[in-house]
């Protein structure tokens, strides 16, 4: 679920600025139905605020979502199309249709999508529907970012090398990048979220980066047009929040660092950014709110800079003209609700607070939490969320999501589950809380990111706040260095099977009434096992047995080495909430962690973080790999879950190492699968425009036995 910081609401109403009435002006604009034209995550953030307006809400759904959080807290809820965003949440004429159906005054279009899209800002104005977002030129100005950067050059902002012409012919921007020097940034000029973005590191690799980076532009945002940049290789990524109304106020909410990322997208982000002077704060704000006027700006927006490291000098990056993902942290550190300022500037308000009236308190963390494999490249997955326990509420933690337990994570969509937020009175309290309510959200059924972020926020260097766009690269050594698995882990892990399967079987017994049921008589009583079970847990491709006696109901005899040595334990497990906590002492020494199993898993989640153990076999191994003696360089599989967007060799085509086999489409990113080795494609499994599973084989390539036989 999603929380609002209860000091939000103390500095609203101290300084009434969002529960008093709205002031009526010849300017002001009615809103009491809204339609909030995105998913997941954001849409319900929207929802939230907009009902303690008493405002009216209305949710749109791809068919992929119906069953959907955003459509369950929404007043009412509109289909408008199949599962991919281009036929579904990028329809802006569907949008307004639905906006004209429901009578809603205002469409809120959150993050993504069409929330930078000046066709549909032009279009609600066309409509007499209010978009809650800048106007449509400065929607095209920014958004387009060759245009950005000569207005801020104009301006006076610093701008980084590159090329940010009109001419697209390959062989033009390959000169151009010659010009500019390796390595090069590709960029989308409508781009956003790392969505169309690629790093040409030398001339060889130049034009697969750049059909890469248009053909995901065109599919992200129909457009495919490009520019180039000087690429930097250890920057930080420095974002000020700004804020403008129609009565030509602007302010600034002051920055976040953004620079850990991956892929080009933030992982975590903080506010303040750390180790900024004041006087260099108010530098970078002045700019930015310097950058929002040359444009005549109004609502919400987001100007990112480029800041060397070493020197602090700073450089324009682009302008986002919409809300961020991470606006919660800027939320926590003055105690205010940008949704709402959003809602009340669009109705013709004046901005809540003068600059010098903003205050800036403690600090904020946000820790995206994706369904993701870190230790696979940070390949995106899919599926189910067989479990889902998360922080609770408190007055310091926020946990912003569009998902619940027994959700789908969707191929269709970005594979962000959640976004954790905490507050703190200074960094170092912050990032200790930080850490404190990553080991309390608890996912099981999915490979996630949060052991990665636990790695992250307790890396020495992270909380020394040296940070940078490459952190994670320089320092992948220790984030991704393998925790060997303890005999202390796996005994907590076997401990856990006998006692979840004694209780089965108690709650069995209960059910049929049987009192004379020997599972309940004798709870650690086996049909031929005489007290000694063992336990079979694979963990990462590696069988484990551990052994397990039955001297009483709660102590146990375990070995780990197939009974080459025994060690004493008690155990014992107790229902909290949605949390099975199995509290052991082995050897003396106690521990507790939560505890979820299902046919196919076992998670255990302790200070440690999360161990996910495998019960059985995938259902989704395809049958033709069973028993086969061809190696993995014999075909081509399936990194991610996705959906197969092109194949670029036929049957009897040579290919040779490096050569790019499929393109795969999984969660808005393209990702292009190559070939490990020179070979010969037998044959092709899926057709373009099929979902793959992970795993499954794509390209078959010839038996070389076989070939020369």
């Amino acid at each position: 679920m999603m929380y609002f910081h209860p000091r939000i609401t103390v500095l609203s109403s101290s300084k009434q600025l969002f529960s008093c009435p709205l002031r009526l002006k010849s300017s002001f604009k009615h809103i009491d139905k809204l339609l909030i034209a995105n998913r997941g995550e954001i849409a319900c953030r929207i929802i939230r605020t907009a009902k303690r307006l008493g405002i009216r809400t209305v949710a749109v759904y791809s068919e992929a979502d119906k069953n959907s959080l955003h459509v369950a807290l929404a007043s009412e809820a509109y289909e408008i199309g199949p599962p991919p965003a281009s036929q579904s949440y990028l329809k802006g004429q569907k949008l307004l249709d639905v906006a004209r159906k429901a009578n809603c005054q205002a469409i809120h279009p959150g993050y993504g999508f069409l929330s930078e899209n000046v066709e549909f800002a032009e279009a609600c104005h066309k409509e007499n529907v209010i978009f809650i977002g800048p106007p449509a030129k400065a929607i095209r100005d920014m958004g387009i970012k060759s245009t950005s950067k000569h207005i801020m050059s104009k301006a006076g902002v610093p701008i980084i090398e590159g090329y940010h012409g009109e001419d697209q012919i390959v062989g033009s921007l390959k000169r151009q990048a010659q010009r500019i020097g390796f390595p090069v940034m590709i960029k989308a000029v409508r781009g956003g979220g790392g969505k169309g973005m690629r790093v040409a590191n030398t001339e060889e690799d130049f034009e697969e980066a750049l059909e890469s980076a248009r053909t995901e532009s065109q599919k992200a945002f129909a457009d495919s047009v490009v520019l180039l940049e000087k690429f930097v290789a250890e920057p930080r990524h420095v974002e000020v929040q700004v804020f403008a109304d129609t009565h030509g106020n602007a302010v600034y909410l002051y920055e976040r660092d953004c620079s850990v990322q991956r892929r080009h997208q933030k992982i975590i982000e903080e506010a303040p950014a750390p180790g900024l002077t004041g006087d260099l704060r108010k530098e970078l704000g002045t700019a930015a709110v310097r950058a929002a006027k040359a444009v005549g700006y109004v609502g919400a927006g987001t100007v990112e800079f480029i800041l060397d490291r070493t020197s602090l000098n700073f450089h324009f990056m682009e302008m986002n003209t919409r809300l961020q993902v991470e606006h919660p942290i800027t939320e926590m550190i003055t105690g205010t609700d940008l949704v709402e300022w959003q809602i009340k500037i669009a109705s013709g308000e004046e901005l809540p607070l003068k600059q010098e009236d903003i205050p800036l308190k403690g600090h904020s963390f946000e820790a995206r939490i994706y369904a993701e494999d870190p230790r696979a490249g940070f390949l995106p997955g899919a599926g189910r969320l067989e479990y889902l326990n998360s922080p609770p509420a408190a007055e310091d933690v926020r946990v912003e999501t569009g998902v619940r337990q027994g959700d789908e994570v969707s191929v269709y969509y970005d594979p962000m589950i959640a976004k954790l937020v905490v507050w703190g009175q200074d960094r170092r309290e912050a990032l200790n809380k930080l850490n404190a309510k990553l080991l309390d959200y608890n996912i099981a059924g999915m490979e996630t990111n949060v052991n990665f972020l636990l790695k992250l926020a307790n890396h020495p260097e992270f909380q020394a706040g040296n940070v940078h766009t490459n952190f994670i690269k320089d320092q992948s050594d220790s984030l991704f260095e393998e925790d060997a698995l303890a005999n202390e882990d796996l005994i907590q892990a076997a401990l856990s099977m006998v006692i979840l399967d004694r209780n089965s079987e108690e709650d069995k017994a209960r059910k049929l009434n049987d009192a004379y049921n020997p599972f309940v008589v004798e709870p650690n009583f086996r049909v031929n096992y005489e007290h000694l079970r063992n336990i079979k847990l694979r963990f990462r491709d590696q069988d484990h047995t551990v052994k397990v006696k039955f001297p009483n109901s709660r102590s146990y005899e375990v070995s780990c080495d197939n009974g080459a040595t025994w060690c004493k334990a008690e155990a014992s497990l107790k229902k909290i909430g949605n949390k099975t906590l199995i509290n052991c002492s082995i050897n003396g020494h106690k521990t507790t962690a939560n505890v979820f199993r299902s046919n196919e898993i076992l998670a255990v989640f302790s200070e440690k973080g999360k161990v996910q153990y495998e019960l059985s076999t995938p259902s989704y191994h395809l049958d033709e790999d069973s028993g086969s003696s061809l190696g993995s360089a014999q075909k081509a599989v399936s990194p991610m879950p996705g959906v197969l967007d092109k194949v670029l060799v036929n049957v009897g085509d040579v290919v040779k190492k490096g050569d790019s086999l499929f393109v795969l489409i999984a969660m808005k990113m393209e990702h292009i699968v190559k070939a490990t080795g020179d070979a010969k494609v037998a044959s092709i499994h899926f057709k373009v425009g099929q979902s793959v599973l992970k795993d499954a084989t794509v390209v078959k390539f010839e038996d070389p036995e076989e070939s020369t036989s």
